[in-house]
């Protein structure tokens, strides 16, 4: 499918406290590195970031960085994909207004991605329930644990599953990030984006279930 380069496609990332910064920073310098080399016909990033959280106050992220996001719930500014990353979760998987709202965006979402943990977020709604999926190795035996309907992949650092692409830990954020850039745009400007980032990614290491082209 050829990329509709007439305006930005948007990704809106969830913050939270205690989430993971490279969980975070990963996917973010991706996705505007990428927009930084792509351009709409009238000369607008390609691709932008906008980040969300509950309430307007700064998150304190894990180590104790500290992130105004960009919108609040409230605002629910529109995105085409959503990016929910990890952390500890153990308090926001509790989060009614957050669970809510990730219940609702991620079905009007062309593409839904997590990093990490993240997981843990989108199988609390129910959106893993029968799909291959994958987040952090040392959380897998808890994932499948508590949501058995999950087929949870323990063997990749990425899984493509359509409208949904899950990334094992951390630092295969940036992988599977790239691995989307070039699923959408093309692997020359994941590539060209890799290289600007001076970042040694390959395009191998995920399982590719469905889904290509733009969202």
């Amino acid at each position: 499918m050829k990329p509709d380069t007439t305006a930005p496609l948007t990704f809106g990332m969830l913050l939270f406290d205690e989430v993971e910064v490279l969980d975070l920073g990963g996917p973010f310098e991706v996705f505007s590195t990428a927009g930084r080399l792509a351009r709409t016909e009238d000369g607008r990033p390609l691709l932008r970031v906008l980040t969300v959280a509950a309430t307007g106050r700064p998150v304190r992220a894990r180590g104790g960085l500290r992130i105004v996001a960009d919108h609040t719930l409230d605002e629910d500014p529109p995105f085409d994909v959503l990016v929910v990353p990890g952390g500890v979760t153990t308090a926001v998987e509790t989060d009614p207004e957050v669970l809510d709202w990730l219940s609702r965006r991620r079905k009007t979402s062309a593409l839904t991605f997590s990093i990490c943990t993240g997981a843990f977020l989108l199988a609390a709604v129910g959106a893993l329930d029968g799909r291959p999926a994958t987040t952090h190795w040392e959380d897998q035996e808890e994932l499948a644990r508590r949501w058995p309907d999950v087929r949870l992949r323990t063997d990749v650092r990425w899984v493509d599953d359509g409208d949904l692409v899950t990334s094992a830990g951390i630092s295969a954020g940036i992988d599977a990030s790239l691995y989307i850039v070039g699923r959408i745009f093309g692997e020359r400007l994941a590539r060209r984006t890799a290289r600007q980032m001076d970042y040694a990614w390959t395009a191998e290491g995920g399982a590719e279930d469905g889904g290509s082209g733009r969202p």
